[in-house]
This record gives structure tokens, C-alpha cells and sequence, in this order.
């Protein structure tokens, strides 16, 4: 061995037997080192929870429902004529309003407007048919029977010419209610039967509001229950009210529908635009309600935390009706309590708290 290999070895056994003898007392430091934390933490004097508060006050909680609808106008129909010929004229203007019973269109009428001329001529002859026989049969010149032969003939020809006048009131195309007339799909002079549409009439004022709800609110939704609702780029919000709900729910779906009438003056709204529809189901006052996510879901119950005398306190929770984002409280909290909001996940029975904002519930 060199003197310098025995240099290196005398050398590592000497550190080697410093070190064993300075362990105790190393191994005593880390130890107070570590503890000082640990009892700090525990404490909890040094380093408390900064927190926010909300003291509870009475509340109101609505029980709303949202779905999705579809307008529908109130009334809509093809328009068409009851028979056939050509078509003379035409009244109306795309687009526009009309009136109901307002004449939209016309049939060649000529040769029924003849027949009824000729009918209507024989009617002054028959009349005074009638008025003879009548003095006649008053003096027993003829008998009961040829008096009833000239009434039947008057009321016949009566009857020929209201046939004659409906079917030319079949000629005219008049609208059955008051709307909104949409394209022409036919010109004058096309030949129209039955069968051929001759443009849309849509009753805008009201619109009907369909929509479904599932099986949880099918007691809940009636005639005359209020609803509102918001259309796709429109910052409105409308009132409507159920006016009918389906006899039964949707086999397929197990939904049920309804229809909501809503006013739409000045026509503003249009059939066929979606809508959300918002539905307020039930109302309960005088509640206790708290944030939703001040409560945490442990081991089978529903705890929250309340400030007292500087500490966080755990309550256990009988929950009531559930929203999205509030629920209602039954048993655990107190009018004046002051609910811990913030931190929820880091507290724990007993751990110091510091209120940073504390805020006084809106009754």
C-alpha cells in the first residue's frame, strides 16, 4: 500500500467515526426542526383559514324548469279553391295582411252567372203561378192538389238557384280567418282545381308555444300555468301561459306536451323560431336556502360549516328542494347563522377560521 492510499483510508475512518458521534445530536435538531410546523399547524393560532361568511335570513326558493319549444302559428292553411276553372283575377299582394273573408282570387264564373240570370227570369212567372192557383183554390175552382204541384215547382226553382249561387261562391278564394298571405304559387290565367295550393295564409297573432316536460312534471304543468321565455339573438323576455296539455304522455319518449299561448302584438315574434322556455313549477317562502356548493356529501350525509367564536363548525343537513344552484335546508342551520362559503374542502371540525368578507343574505 502507498502512503498516499494509506492517507485516503485514515482519513475516511476518521470522518466516518466524527460523524457516528455527532448523529445523536443531528437527528435531535431535525427533529425540532420538523415539530416546529407541525405544532404551528396545529395550533392553528399562527396560520388560520381566511374564509367568507354568509349570514342566513329567510329565503325564497323557486322550483324552475327549462326546456326547449318551437312557435307555431295560431292558425295556418293551404289555400285552394273548392273547384275547378281558370283563374281571372287575383286580389292579394305577397306578403301582406289580409282580412278574413276578405276575396283573395277568382274563377271563370261567365257560364254560371248565365244559368243563374236564366233561373232568376222564371222565378216572377212562378211567383205569380202561385198567387193564382192560391185565388183559385180559395173559391174551390181547382182542386188541393194542383195548388201543391205550382209550390213544389216555385220552391225547386228556388233551390236550383241557391245551388247555382254556391257554386259560384265556390269560384272565389276568400280568406277564412285574418293573417299573414305568404307567396302566389299560381298566375292568372293558370287553370286551378282543388288540388292546387294557391298560397299560404298564417295567423301570427297570437303564436302557440309547443313544447314537452318529463315525467317528474307532469303534475305540474296545466292550463293556466305561467311560463316565460327567450328567443336566439333577442335580450326580450316573454310571458306566455299553458292553455292545453296532451291526454297522455309520448309512448316512445315518456314525455308529455303542451301549448302556451303567447300575444305577439305587432307580429314581432315568427313561427318557427326555437325558444327557451323557463317554467316556475312551485315557489317555497320563508326557507332557510344556502349556496349549493357550501354543502359537501360525507360518508352517507350532507355537512356544512358555520362560524363560531373563531372556529368552523360542522353541521349535519336534512336537505328540501334541490336547484341548480341553491338548495333548500330543513334541519341543521339557524336564521343568523353565519355559513362558511369559501375553503369548504379544507375545513374541518374545530380548525381556526379568519373571516375575510362576511356578507348578509338577501331575504
Amino acid at each position: 500500500m502507498t502512503k498516499r492510499t494509506k492517507i485516503i483510508v485514515i482519513s475516511a475512518i476518521s470522518l466516518l467515526i466524527l460523524g457516528m458521534a455527532l448523529f445523536p445530536t443531528i437527528k435531535k435538531s431535525i427533529k425540532r426542526d420538523d415539530k416546529r410546523p407541525v405544532e404551528a399547524r396545529s395550533s392553528g393560532q399562527r396560520n388560520p383559514l381566511l374564509v367568507n361568511g354568509l349570514v342566513l335570513q329567510y329565503g325564497t326558493l323557486n322550483d324552475n324548469f327549462r326546456t326547449k319549444g318551437v312557435l307555431l302559428p295560431d292558425e295556418e292553411v293551404d289555400l285552394s279553391f273548392e273547384t275547378s276553372g281558370k283563374i281571372t283575377n287575383i286580389y292579394f299582394n305577397e306578403g301582406s295582411s289580409v282580412t278574413q273573408g276578405q276575396l283573395l282570387a277568382k274563377i271563370n264564373d261567365k257560364p254560371l252567372q248565365a244559368e243563374l240570370k236564366k233561373l232568376e227570369t222564371q222565378l216572377p212567372l212562378a211567383n205569380e203561378r202561385v198567387f193564382r192557383q192560391k185565388t183559385l183554390l180559395e173559391k174551390d175552382a181547382v182542386s188541393q192538389e194542383t195548388y201543391e204541384v205550382v209550390i213544389t215547382e216555385l220552391e225547386k226553382l228556388k233551390a236550383d238557384i241557391e245551388l247555382i249561387k254556391t257554386r259560384i261562391a265556390q269560384t272565389e278564394l276568400r280568406a277564412p280567418f285574418s293573417g299573414i298571405i305568404g307567396l302566389r304559387q299560381v298566375s292568372v290565367g293558370a287553370y286551378a282545381s282543388p288540388a292546387t295550393i294557391v298560397s299560404k295564409l298564417t295567423k301570427i297573432s297570437p303564436l302557440k308555444l309547443e313544447f314537452s316536460v318529463n315525467e317528474r312534471q307532469v303534475n305540474e304543468i296545466k292550463p293556466g300555468t305561467p311560463l316565460s321565455f327567450t328567443i336566439d339573438n333577442d335580450m326580450s323576455r316573454y310571458e306566455a301561459s299553458v292553455y292545453a296539455v296532451e291526454s297522455q304522455l309520448d309512448a316512445q319518449t315518456l314525455s308529455l306536451k303542451a301549448r302556451a299561448r303567447y300575444p305577439n302584438p305587432g307580429g314581432r315574434l315568427k313561427a318557427g323560431q326555437s325558444a327557451t322556455i323557463d317554467i316556475r313549477l312551485r315557489q317555497i317562502t320563508n326557507t332557510i336556502v344556502i349556496p349549493s356548493i357550501s354543502t359537501i356529501a360525507e360518508m352517507g350525509r350532507d355537512i356544512a360549516y358555520i362560524y363560531k367564536e373563531g372556529k368552523a363548525k360542522q353541521v349535519v343537513l336534512t336537505k328540501g328542494l334541490r336547484t341548480e344552484n341553491s338548495v333548500q335546508i330543513i334541519n341543521g342551520l339557524s336564521i343568523g347563522d353565519t355559513l362558511l362559503t369559501t375553503g369548504v374542502m379544507q375545513l374541518r371540525d374545530g380548525i381556526t377560521v379568519q373571516l375575510n368578507e362576511v356578507i348578509m343574505q338577501e331575504e
